[in-house]
């Protein structure tokens, strides 16, 4: 999907992204597949699409914040817990995330993962890769890929009925 811009800002439209988001896990997920999103983001696209889906189960969640090189300047959040209601021994995972960019959430996401088990493979899907990549890390799948400046960031939000927009933030 191509990404538009509006009086030289970039415009994402983020329903159509999740759309293309589905179309892509459904190519990659076997019959045993158990979907886990990072939070918070890629935590709401593994909920919508578990019932889109009309998968068994629950959605996984796993938190970055234990494993992250930034761990001391961060901290964690209260609503940044890992939930995984699965033996992840042996398991084929799929994670989700909202953007990609440096790989360095990825890489904490990964490590907080094997902390629970070794699953028997892990794929990562996104909804944009925004590239700026620092380490060795790609997606299986992303609906989009576009280039920001180093100063802007992507946030996704939720509304109350469950559906995307993204914002195009200024980083401090």
């Amino acid at each position: 999907m191509n990404p538009a811009t509006h009086n030289g800002a970039l415009t994402l439209d983020a329903e159509a992204l999740y759309r293309e988001l589905a179309r892509g896990v459904r190519q990659l997920r076997r019959a045993d597949t158990r979907l886990v999103g990072i939070t918070s983001g890629g935590a709401w696209l593994a909920e919508r699409l578990h019932k889109d889906l009309d998968l068994e189960g629950t959605p996984g969640v796993i938190s970055s914040a234990m494993h992250r090189d930034d761990y001391a300047q961060r901290g964690v959040a209260a609503t940044a817990q890992t939930k995984l209601d699965f033996d992840v021994n042996g398991a084929h995972i799929l994670v989700l995330d909202d953007v990609l960019y440096t790989g360095r959430t990825i890489r904490a996401v990964i490590n907080e993962l094997f902390d629970y088990g070794r699953p028997a493979s892990v794929q990562l899907a996104v909804l944009v890769d925004r590239g700026g990549r620092e380490l060795p890390i790609q997606a299986d799948f992303a609906a989009a890929r576009v280039a920001l400046p180093d100063n802007q960031s992507l946030a996704l939000a939720r509304d109350p009925a469950g559906l995307f927009t993204f914002e195009v933030e200024r980083a401090n």
